[in-house]
């Protein structure tokens, strides 16, 4: 007879440590939407040091390890109820496959992430802000320290003079939507359902960290059965309030120039065939921020293309003079609003259709607090019938801008010289020719995201994949890795091209050796421009004269204008185990692309572009951008954009 819960009377125990309860407990959990059920956490990534080895390490080995699984689920686990492991080299490197994993996943499925203590831990905080900012889910494991402090203090603990109780994983209370430190076996419990709760809630979901002491993930505990039941966790979609929906049905109704801004809270409810019914009968137009590009096709008629300092004239001039302003799922950040200045007509109004009601009031918004969906459907059915439709003037008008831009983005891809080495738009270019919709581009730093919110041509929802709210150097691989992931068994295999400058590319390649022990198909272009190309544009902008921004030499002064860095990152890339191929023209580089497409196996294209004056070379800002320049200065440049400065930041506003 099985030992039963002193808790629960009656309730059979399993005896297991405090890691393999988790683990078991983990693998049992579930996620329902509109009908569809798939695990919550459907993998864990790891690096194993003393803080975390003999406890998760130890439980995931029992409970099937490798990718597919294995081993006899020496926790309890079933074949269905394995906990899949995969090898990653950087901790905050794999905090970011876990999130590219989630957005791809649509939110619905995400990845635990184990480490050690000490510096594993704090390597967490940075992948962990940019989970939570950008609202994607992943569940941080991290070791923690003695919870009985047998030793004190022991190797790798911050010892904290007036608090025995900090230890370093409090650095991941701030971007974090859950934390819990588990002191005792009988605290996961529900600790861990809470932890699922903000993983599966689609307003308030993010990062989730349970810390753990080394020594309560190997103390064992009678565990009542029922923590191990499957558990579906329903993935709601609220729907608008009655009274909010009939003000916002009479705010549209009353707009002669509306603009809707779409965010990436369409994409994570699912809700583009939704829009696109929407605009059919409104034929309101619909620009994007960085998240919500591909809420339209590029060639959807009301598709005016990204908005904001990195957006088309087309979506910024519409902008300027909308009188009612629709936000979806946005977080309307400064380069959305261009710093505030961007929506300019003195009677412009903004409703907000949100998840939350935290984003749903910015701007002094009219709220309507609804999943995106299910409020652009009730908005639909609201307004049909009552006659609704943007004049035929206004829709020609922004048809028309379109059609001009389209030429701008053509006359930026254009390769005239197909033996010259190639800008960064014409890499772009040569890409867009190639690509079907079957193809994701991934990108979060640099002059791409610039580039790429202008110009691309998004064919299919989760073909654009910019990461814009943290904009984070080193994203880009990881982040392919854990798209590659979610996208596994689908045949044949979508191509996932990882876009980096030679900055970001330095900030964190490890991952590389990770996507070659899997095989997994990762295309990398490395452009390689010897410096910090975006930051070099700003800092002259700014008064600032592209200080320590390029990779050269020392000069006899001492700054960096001396000849570029010898670095080979192509050399760097095969070291690491990938394919290479080198491009010098543009021909040379059509041909890569072509092949690294084909590849079966990790594949980088590399390819030195023009030098940083010529780096982008697509069409200017659009919009203004603040970045604060020096009030006094001694040097022109800065006295200059001081001047500038002062000019645009005249034009912001408060939306009250």
């Amino acid at each position: 007879m099985s030992p039963t819960s002193p808790a629960n009377p009656g309730c059979p125990t399993r005896r297991l440590t405090t890691a393999q309860a988790l683990v078991a407990f983990l693998a049992r959990q579930y996620t329902e939407r509109d009908g569809r059920r798939q695990r919550l956490i459907s993998a864990t990534w790891g690096i194993f040091g003393h803080g975390n080895v003999a406890g998760i390490g130890q439980a995931l080995m029992e409970a099937g390890g490798g990718r597919s699984g294995g081993g006899n689920g020496g926790a309890g686990n079933g074949a269905a109820h394995r906990m899949p492991y995969l090898q990653g080299r950087n901790e905050q490197a794999m905090v970011h496959a876990a999130v590219g994993y989630a957005r791809q996943s649509g939110r619905l499925s995400a990845h635990a992430v184990t480490t050690s203590i000490g510096p594993g831990a704090t390597n967490l905080v940075t992948g962990a802000a940019l989970a939570t900012i950008n609202r994607l889910p992943v569940l941080l494991l991290p070791g923690d320290t003695f919870a009985t402090r047998p030793a004190d203090p022991v190797l790798q603990q911050l010892e904290v003079e007036y608090a025995g109780d900090v230890s370093v994983n409090d650095c991941l209370r701030p971007v974090s939507r859950y934390f819990d430190r588990i002191t005792r076996p009988e605290a996961l419990i529900p600790a861990a359902l809470q932890a699922m709760r903000v993983l599966a809630d689609p307003a308030g979901t993010g990062a989730v960290t349970l810390a753990l002491p080394q020594d309560v993930q190997a103390e064992a505990y009678d565990w009542p059965e029922e923590f191990f039941a499957e558990r579906d966790w329903h993935v709601r979609r609220p729907a608008p309030d009655t009274h909010e929906l009939e003000a916002a049905v009479r705010e549209v109704r009353s707009a002669r120039r509306p603009l809707i801004v779409a965010g990436g809270g369409i994409r994570h409810s699912a809700a583009e065939e939704t829009l696109a019914a929407f605009t059919a009968a409104t034929r309101i137009p619909v620009a994007s921020t960085q998240a919500g590009k591909g809420a339209l096709r590029h060639d959807h008629p009301a598709d005016v293309g990204g908005i904001g300092h990195t957006g088309t004239a087309t979506a910024d001039e519409l902008a300027r003079t909308a009188d009612l302003v629709i936000g979806i799922g946005t977080r309307f950040s400064d380069f959305t609003t261009a710093s505030g200045t961007l929506f300019a007509n003195p009677a412009v109004r903004v409703l907000h259709l949100n998840i939350t009601g935290f984003d749903a009031h910015k701007l002094a918004a009219l709220p309507l607090v609804a999943d995106a969906r299910a409020g652009l459907e009730a908005l639909t059915a609201a307004l049909a019938g009552r006659g609704y439709r943007v004049d035929p003037a206004y829709e020609t008008e922004y048809t028309g801008a379109k059609e001009a831009w389209e030429e701008r983005v053509e006359a930026s891809f254009a390769t005239p010289d197909p033996t010259a080495r190639p800008t960064q738009t014409q890499v772009l270019g040569l890409l867009d020719a190639l690509v079907t919709e079957d193809d994701i581009l991934i990108n979060a730093a640099g002059s791409l995201p610039g580039d790429l919110h202008k110009l691309w041509r998004t064919r299919s929802r989760d073909q654009y994949h910019v990461e814009y709210g943290y904009s984070c150097m080193g994203y880009e691989i990881p982040a392919a890795i854990g798209v590659l992931l979610a996208a596994e068994g689908r045949t044949p295999r979508r191509p996932v091209w990882a876009l980096v400058g030679d900055g970001t590319y330095l900030m964190n390649p490890t991952e590389i050796v990770t996507a070659v022990q899997e095989n997994l198909p990762l295309k990398l272009v490395v452009l390689q421009n010897h410096g910090y190309a975006s930051i070099g544009g700003l800092s002259e902008a700014v008064g600032a004269e592209r200080f320590g921004t390029a990779y050269r030499h020392r000069d006899a002064d001492g700054g960096f204008t001396g000849p570029p860095l010898p670095v080979d990152l192509a050399a760097n890339a095969a070291s690491l185990g990938m394919r290479v191929l080198r491009a010098t023209t543009v021909d040379d580089l059509r041909t890569a692309l072509s092949e690294a497409r084909d590849a079966g196996g990790p594949t980088c294209v590399y390819v030195e572009t023009e030098t940083p004056d010529t780096v982008s070379g697509p069409p200017p800002a659009q919009a203004w951008w603040d970045v604060p320049v020096a009030e006094t200065a001694s040097r022109p440049a800065a006295v200059k954009a001081r001047e500038e400065y002062d000019r645009q930041v005249a034009a912001r506003r408060r939306h009250l």
